[in-house]
């Protein structure tokens, strides 16, 4: 099974570079962030000419989360179900079972600097999804895949310089410690896992020419559970859809899977 995590930053501007990127990679599921679309704006029609089913989860203007699977795509299901009455005022997380794997796209909030409420609105979100993982999926048994966009660098060694993202986010011990807890409920980053250096990237800033410089951030993550971890075939950031005419700041993650089950 292949799977790839994408953040567009406008499905609607960038449509037609995702439906040529499926049409050569075919990916067997692909989500997707940041579409910035309502859910009836969502271009199932497009997909569905590809041979895809698709569900989406939006608000208009900001955020917006998909999966697109050939693969089959039932149980959809946005949000958090984590024991909480206040739901996510934000489309950012959507789970579907695809291929008899359970999948889930995730937003995670940017934070926007130390002090700022979305900052701790960021450090909650991670722990509603931990909670959210801890309630409904066995993670030593089940497979599971949690992928997209974290805005939380790993470790150091995924950020082009680290002393100058001192204080900022992305990169503090809180939101580290936030994701790790996820990590530790047996969650795989495969990519981390197959690849030690530094300098692999899956986010440039638009601006001051970052993505020539290679002054990027890893934070577009695929963490699998145990059953798919142990069958993972090979992993790649597709750099080439970083280029080109109008690209998104992010760059295609994608990782193929060997049977499981």
């Amino acid at each position: 099974m292949r799977i790839a995590t994408w953040n567009v930053n406008s499905l609607k501007a960038r449509l037609a570079r995702v439906e040529a990127w499926v049409a050569v990679t075919q990916p067997d599921v692909l989500c997707l962030q940041e579409t910035k679309m309502a859910d009836e704006a969502f271009p199932h029609r497009a997909f569905e000419a590809l041979g895809y089913e698709s569900a989406h989860h939006g608000e208009g203007r900001w955020n917006g989360v998909a999966v697109v699977s050939r693969v089959g795509l039932v149980d959809p299901r946005p949000g958090f179900d984590d024991g909480r009455d206040d739901p996510d005022p934000d489309a950012r997380v959507l789970w579907a079972t695809c291929g008899g794997v359970r999948v889930a796209s995730c937003y995670v909030p940017n934070g926007r600097a130390v002090d700022h409420d979305h900052y701790r609105y960021k450090l909650d979100w991670l722990g509603r999804l931990h909670d959210d993982l801890v309630a409904n999926v066995d993670t030593a048994t089940t497979p599971v895949v949690i992928v997209g966009d974290f805005n939380v660098a790993p470790d150091d060694r995924d950020v082009w310089d680290p002393a100058a993202f001192e204080g900022a986010t992305h990169v503090t011990a809180a939101e580290r410690s936030a994701l790790a807890r996820i990590i530790d409920l047996g969650m795989v980053d495969v990519f981390r896992e197959r690849f030690a250096e530094d300098g692999l990237h899956t986010w440039w800033d638009y601006r001051g020419g970052a993505f020539h410089k290679g002054e990027g951030l890893r934070i577009d993550l695929i963490l699998a559970s145990p059953p798919m971890a142990t069958a993972l075939d090979w992993v790649v950031v597709d750099r080439n859809e970083r280029k080109g005419e109008k690209p998104s700041d992010h760059a295609p993650l994608v990782a193929e899977f060997a049977t499981v089950g």
